[in-house]
Formats: C-alpha cells, sequence, structure tokens
C-alpha cells in the first residue's frame, strides 16, 4: 500500500522515535487506522501489535467529557470538513495539554492551536 506521502509518513515517524517521543492514541485513532489499513493482513495485524505492545504507544481513554467537547467543536466549526474522531482527538489533545500532532491531516490546520509535525502546509491545502 502506498500512498503519495508514504516515504515522508516513514522518515517523519523514524525521526520521531529517534528522539524517543511517545505517541497517544485512543480507541478512535485505532478505528480509523485499522479500517484504512484493513485491506492488507500485514499492515492490520501490525497496528494492532503497535497498540498493545509497542513502548512509545501510550492509550488514552476518551472521557465522556472529551465527546461532549468534540460535539461543540463540530457544531461550533460546521464549515470545516473534519471528522468525529477528530474532533474527538482536538478535545483529547486540549484537556491534556498537548500541544503538537505528527499528522498529514489537513484538519489539524483547520482548527488552528496545535503545532503540526508532518509535510509543508501546501501538500495539506485547507478544504
Amino acid at each position: 500500500m502506498r500512498e503519495p506521502a508514504h516515504s515522508q509518513a516513514v522518515a517523519m515517524t523514524r525521526q520521531l522515535l529517534s528522539m524517543r517521543q511517545g505517541f497517544v492514541f485512543t480507541s478512535f485513532i485505532l478505528a480509523e487506522t485499522y479500517a484504512y489499513f484493513s485491506r492488507s493482513l500485514k499492515m492490520r495485524l501490525q497496528i494492532l501489535d503497535d497498540a498493545e505492545k509497542n513502548p512509545v504507544m501510550r492509550w488514552e481513554p476518551v472521557l465522556a467529557e472529551d465527546e461532549q467537547e468534540a460535539r461543540r467543536l463540530l457544531r461550533r466549526y460546521a464549515d470545516k470538513s473534519f471528522s468525529y474522531c477528530d474532533a474527538v482527538s482536538f478535545a483529547l489533545m486540549r484537556r491534556l495539554g498537548l500541544e503538537r500532532a505528527a499528522t498529514f491531516d489537513k484538519h489539524f490546520r483547520q482548527i488552528g492551536g496545535f503545532g503540526i509535525i508532518g509535510p509543508p502546509q501546501s501538500y495539506l491545502e485547507e478544504d
């Protein structure tokens, strides 16, 4: 499976891992990632293994308050195209005081307020 920015994503991940950066994820992120790679048995098993065993991956439960805030964000930014999973991520990151996102998802630029570790702005043009 090759996406246009696959090599950039691999390089970014390697760089972050070499810096011993940790990654926070949720069941929502796991669900989206697993679904995206569901056609590849190797990738979807790797995703499950990383979620369960990779020490740089920190599982963070989503609270009811995070989901309530996500719904508020979706209403407030109705002109934007980010998903419910994105909105939950924004709410959780704000609650935890996380300031940076390692992402190729343009929606983190749409919401603003987060430093983006990823490709240049030109790759992530807004809707």
